[in-house]
């Protein structure tokens, strides 16, 4: 129950007392949560601080609202640290989650201007397009475009890049893959990506471009992805100088 002598709001503990909850799996997502009526009842206070709870856990993410019919518990967003560069299946496997993957196209074309530089390559020259759907626990969660060198992976196959992209380049080739340069910007999915992420068109997405670099300072790889803003959040610790 809440303390009413303590210095901390009382929409702030009802947030509170309802996470704890949900780490307790007493409420998983899907689940519907009492109304506002039950909670003020059973928390003893306002309906208006039981809703002002329930609209600052809907904001963050914790909870949606469906008209007509209640407020449900949302799907835990992923968390993914900046520091480190690790792979979509490293990420989702030291989570507990399966990652997959669903390959919408793999093709070779003329690197763009954009792509060539990138990648350090002559403008036009061949470079390998691959469009994946990546999904962890059998929901997607991000469409992703990487472009690959040719020449770097003349032996690329569909049947690899379904797998651990990484884990073949590490192992197979032994090539080190030793830094990336990450940009990140908020934006609107378009139907083709609302389409594959299964999310309303202009939910919001984040998109994010990563370029990787091998240990000889050789461009390896530009990634370009949509993830969803509802299911994933990216965190950073950051250090006083």
């Amino acid at each position: 129950m809440l303390d009413k002598r303590s210095p901390m709001p009382m929409y702030y503990q009802i947030q509170e007392d309802l996470k704890q909850r949900m780490d307790s799996g007493e409420f998983v997502p899907g689940t519907m949560i009492p109304s506002e009526r039950e909670l003020s009842e059973h928390y003893d206070v306002s309906r208006m601080t039981v809703r002002q709870a329930m609209t600052n856990m809907v904001n963050d993410g914790y909870l949606y609202r469906e008209k007509g019919k209640g407020t449900f518990v949302a799907e835990q967003k992923i968390e993914q640290p900046l520091q480190g560069m690790t792979s979509f299946t490293e990420d989702m496997k030291q989570r507990g989650m399966e990652a997959s993957s669903r390959l919408i196209s793999f093709e070779t074309i003329p690197a763009t201007v954009e792509i060539a530089k990138k990648l350090n390559l002559d403008e036009s020259e061949d470079v390998f397009r691959v469009q994946r759907i990546r999904s962890a626990d059998q929901k997607p969660m991000a469409v992703e475009t990487t472009f690959l060198p040719v020449t770097l992976l003349p032996e690329l196959t569909e049947e690899i890049v379904q797998g651990s992209l990484y884990q073949y380049v590490e192992d197979k080739l032994g090539l080190s893959i030793e830094k990336a340069t990450q940009m990140i910007e908020a934006t609107v999915a378009d139907d083709h990506q609302a389409n594959l992420l299964e999310v309303p068109k202009n939910s919001a997405v984040l998109m994010i471009e990563r370029n990787s670099i091998l240990t000889d300072g050789t461009p390896f790889e530009v990634v370009k992805s949509a993830y969803r803003a509802d299911r994933y959040k990216f965190i950073s610790g950051i250090y006083r100088s």
